[in-house]
């Protein structure tokens, strides 16, 4: 079975967009990698947006043709021509394009300086971010309703992960990522992160969804035993070829 034209443009951008999201895809079974190339596209699509002009109107302007986009998905519209939008309505529904639809608003933040209100705009952006994004691919790939808690509570513990990677170029971009950027704040993000780090039980089909939290619980392990690590841009990548062959073969997610 090959994948069709369409998906295969998904996979390139995600190829050179999200490359560990890449590699978990290329670890699934075809029939999945042509659900999840799509909506994997469509993210690395929306969190570029903000960074690939330093004019907050045109950085706007280009999440807001994602929503709109998104909204033609879900009220059943003909959807805009482009390389992702096509293949993306052939693959979620309408409740599936109103989350993502938040996700695209979230993404509002990495437009400008100021920083996150309070602890409660944090949690909500990781969850609009990669809680919405992992529960729609997992939803694509048949997660029963009830797992979507477990769902968006790993996603929550891998988002964290790869925002505390991403601090370094935060604020080098002009951001202020953090609430509490001491050693000791770190600390107590990273341990709130890790106690919503779990293995949702899903079947078999909808598993490839949750890989890309793979070795998110070891980084956040990390930051609990050297906090230094996050300014000096030092965590490793936490998606390694062992693990992710230990998660495909095994079943059991290499956290």
């Amino acid at each position: 079975m090959s994948l069709p034209e369409p998906v295969i443009a998904c996979a390139r951008i995600v190829e050179q967009g999200d490359p560990d999201r890449f590699r978990t895809v290329m670890a699934a079974p075809v029939a999945a990698r042509a659900m999840l190339f799509p909506i994997y596209a469509m993210n690395v699509e929306v969190s570029r947006a903000p960074w690939v002009t330093q004019e907050a109107m045109i950085a706007e302007m280009r999440l807001q043709w994602w929503r709109d986009a998104l909204e033609e998905i879900a009220r059943g519209r003909a959807v805009r021509k482009h390389e992702v939008t096509t293949p993306l309505a052939g693959v979620i529904g309408p409740e599936q394009a109103k989350m993502l639809d938040e996700s695209v608003t979230a993404r509002r933040w990495d437009i400008y300086p100021e920083p996150f209100e309070d602890e409660a705009h944090m949690d909500a952006y990781i969850d609009q971010t990669a809680g919405h994004l992992m529960w729609t691919a997992a939803a694509a790939l048949g997660a029963p309703a009830q797992a979507e808690g477990d769902v968006r509570a790993l996603a929550f513990a891998a988002g964290t992960a790869a925002f505390l990677r991403a601090v370094p170029a935060l604020a080098a971009a002009g951001r202020i990522p953090l609430l509490d950027g001491t050693h000791e704040g770190l600390i107590v993000l990273a341990k709130r992160a890790k106690a919503r780090s779990v293995r949702p039980a899903l079947p078999k089909a909808a598993r490839p969804a949750l890989w890309p939290a793979i070795g998110a619980g070891k980084l956040l392990d990390q930051v609990i035993r050297n906090p230094q690590a996050v300014g000096d841009g030092t965590l490793p990548a936490p998606l390694t070829p062992l693990r992710l062959g230990l998660s495909a073969t095994t079943g059991r997610l290499a956290l």
